[in-house]
């Protein structure tokens, strides 16, 4: 009787796993489209990768490759090594040590990330160039004439210098949070065995931050290849830039290609060397008592010297360029401030919402879908998703033009069916596109968050609805969704942000005389109206904050 009954528990074990299994499939299913649809716009790519060489590839192969080669390195390298350095003596300092306006340089480290390169490169030369203020201040205050070349950082070390200055709080986040959860036991230990403070710094913290440090460098690194405001506006000849002006002056979609598959080259060639940087040492705790790191007071010189380096890096990432270009709205405001612009605003708003909502969405789906199954496509399906934010933005349009064109080019029967006289192109001129390269290149923010917040959750709450008998959808949207509420509000801020400051996918991509806040910025600084690119910028910064504040306040409840 006993057998009977075991056999009896175990037949139905297996059919409600089997039922579970069945009702995994429709997210299986939208999972699996999404990730398809993130895959096929870079597939073309490397499909036109074929196309015969063109005399523009040719000519630029043998007089123009080498520099942009060059240059991407210098960049990339120089702003690598200046932001490992900033953020990780910044993080130490911030975790290690107790001094004035510690707590107020704590979150306030984080603000340089709110104001875009790009508008701090429009910023910066506005300030140094001659009718700056750096400038007049030498001329009318000093009376000192000093050779303007002396102030031009319309240069790859200008181009470091900003990138260096506003992309920081990458490595400095990421290292202050893994330093604060690190055991006090090994920098105590380190003491007893008569170490000192810069010798804890490198021979300790260093080598068990590696991967944090590695991690926050190469999302530095990514964001630079991305950048095209910042190399144009100072005249770098980068990749980005050679892609701009292959398809916008030339037309030309074959080069393009063949220049933005460089691109991609070496952002494949920064994710193994973060790989191999990062190595297969793996640092945990060795006792289930973790303490964090306990801060040592500084007194006297070191105290000032430690405010001064943290004020100093957050006046010129964050209050300076604030300040400038509060000054230059003041003299602007009443030009700018219009009907046109307001509809400039509620473009980029409803933009960034719906697109941040499709994002979160997907996100959702493809979280939920990865968490419940053990399976290998779980497992490709969580790399595809955040596969495309290591894209550069130009490369990301590339193929998502591509693809378009051959969908338009396959539903033309469609259109002429439904109207006679319809355009050739529908779906590539329109906001559709730019939203669905919005969703490829920002799938992995929403995603991350997301799955972050399904890992808090667990499965406990989960398998409990299950055994009560309420289907995966039903146990979703009763139980998991309800305390997903912080993990949904921070990612739709993030996603939200990112979009709202997103310029080389925009520019690209947009429909005729279609323009946001990004884009309005970047003509007005093109066109040499610094001034009037102040309003759209400080908004786009304004956002950001809220945004920022919004996350930090999350943050902080869920620590409580």
């Amino acid at each position: 009787m006993e057998l009977i009954l075991i056999k009896q528990k175990g037949v139905k074990k297996v059919k409600e796993f089997q039922s579970i299994k069945h009702k995994f499939n429709s997210w299986g299913f939208f999972s699996f489209l999404f990730v398809l649809l993130v895959v096929l716009p870079c597939m073309y790519i490397l499909f036109h990768l074929l196309d015969k060489p063109n005399e523009n590839w040719y000519h630029i192969k043998t007089f123009l490759l080498k520099d942009y080669i060059i240059n991407t390195i210098k960049i990339v390298f120089t702003t690598g090594l200046f932001t490992m350095i900033i953020g990780t003596t910044l993080a130490w300092l911030i975790a290690a040590y107790e001094f004035p306006f510690r707590k107020f340089f704590k979150w306030a480290l984080i603000l340089p990330l709110t104001i875009p390169p790009y508008i701090a490169a429009y910023t910066y030369n506005g300030i140094f160039n001659y009718t700056g203020v750096v400038q007049k201040f030498f001329r009318n205050a000093m009376k000192i004439n000093i050779d303007a070349k002396y102030f031009d950082i319309m240069s790859i070390k200008g181009a470091v210098f900003i990138f260096t200055i506003f992309l920081f709080p990458y490595v400095y986040m990421i290292t202050r949070s893994f330093l604060e959860k690190q055991s006090a036991a090994l920098i105590e230990n380190a003491r007893l065995l008569g170490r000192g403070s810069i010798d804890i710094f490198i021979h300790v913290i260093l080598p068990v931050s590696r991967g944090a440090i590695v991690g926050g460098t190469s999302l530095v690194l990514l964001e630079v290849l991305n950048d095209y405001g910042v190399v144009s506006y100072f005249g770098v000849q980068t990749f980005s830039t050679a892609i701009f002006k292959t398809w916008f002056s030339m037309g030309d979609t074959g080069t393009a290609v063949k220049l933005a598959s460089i691109l991609m080259s070496a952002v494949f060639i920064i994710l193994i060397v973060e790989k191999w940087l990062r190595g297969r040492k793996k640092y945990s705790y060795t006792t289930a008592k973790v303490r964090s790191i306990v801060r040592i007071e500084l007194k006297g010189i070191k105290a000032v010297g430690a405010f001064f380096y943290c004020f100093t890096i957050l006046s010129m990432g964050f209050i300076i360029p604030l300040m400038q270009l509060s000054h230059w709205s003041i003299l602007t405001y009443k030009k700018i401030l219009n009907v046109k612009f307001i509809g400039l605003m509620f473009n980029s708003i409803w933009l960034a919402v719906a697109a941040s909502v499709l994002i979160i969405g997907m996100s959702v789906v493809i979280a939920n879908y990865c968490r419940m199954n053990n399976k290998w496509t779980a497992k490709v399906f969580s790399k595809i998703s955040i596969l495309g934010y290591s894209i550069p933005g130009a490369v990301i349009a590339i193929g998502v033009i591509l693809f378009f064109i051959s969908i338009d080019r396959k539903m033309l029967w469609l259109y002429k069916a439904i109207d006679p006289s319809s355009k050739t192109l529908v779906l590539s001129t329109s906001i559709f596109m730019l939203i669905f390269a919005y969703t490829i290149r920002f799938l992995a923010i929403g995603y991350q968050s997301i799955e972050s917040g399904f890992d808090k959750i667990g499965m406990r709450f989960f398998e409990a609805s299950r055994t009560l008998g309420n289907s995966v959808t039903k146990t979703f949207f009763k139980v998991d969704l309800p305390m997903m509420k912080p993990a949904l509000i921070s990612g739709f801020a993030l996603v939200f942000v990112d979009i709202v400051k997103e310029l080389p996918l925009t520019l690209i991509l947009r429909p005729f005389n279609f323009n946001t806040l990004a884009t309005k910025t970047y003509e007005y600084a093109s066109d040499e109206m610094i001034h009037e690119a102040s309003i759209p910028a400080l908004i786009i910064i304004l956002v950001s904050i809220i945004s920022v504040y919004l996350l930090y306040r999350i943050g902080d409840k869920e620590k409580k």
